[in-house]
């Protein structure tokens, strides 16, 4: 039987967000993304502002974490939720870098995501999944249902 990862959920401090650089901008990594454009350009310049944004005081808007390797003590992706203003919805966003994957780091951080959700009152999230990506699979597995079928993507959703 196949061991579950231990994953740990970890704010990152302002100097760490070089992962966050390093993660989108790896291109295997971000091969999900082809269709909006593939990696994302984050330079050091943008962190002070994204990070007041996403890791600042907007705690019942923005949620972020990395994803941490308990045995290797090593980063190994970004789980997060914010609210969309237009749709009044909480999308979540799971990324794991490309050496990592199919290995259950996905699947234990959606975990620790969701329930961090539940605790902050989130009742409901959501994700928009292009058609062709796998991960798709993923948001089933823990109990996502898709709520809808768009030409290009499905949205996925669960309640908490």
């Amino acid at each position: 039987m196949k061991k579950s990862k231990e994953v740990e959920l970890v704010k990152p401090l302002l100097e760490e967000l070089s992962f966050r650089e390093e993660l989108l901008s790896d291109e295997k990594t971000m091969a999900y993304n082809e269709a909006f454009g593939g990696i994302i350009i984050f330079p050091k310049m943008k962190w002070e502002a994204w990070y007041r944004k996403w890791i600042g005081d907007n705690s019942n808007k923005y949620y972020y974490r990395y994803i941490k390797d308990v045995e290797s003590n090593k980063f190994i992706g970004e789980v997060a939720y914010h609210l969309e203003e237009e749709s009044e919805r909480y999308l979540c966003d799971i990324i794991i870098l490309a050496k990592y994957r199919h290995q259950g780091y996905g699947t234990e951080a959606l975990k620790l995501l969701i329930d961090e959700a539940k605790n902050n009152g989130i009742k409901v999230l959501y994700d928009e999944v292009l058609n062709d990506n796998p991960s798709i699979n993923l948001f089933l597995k823990i109990g996502f249902e898709i709520v809808e079928e768009k030409e290009r993507y499905s949205v996925v959703k669960i309640n908490l």
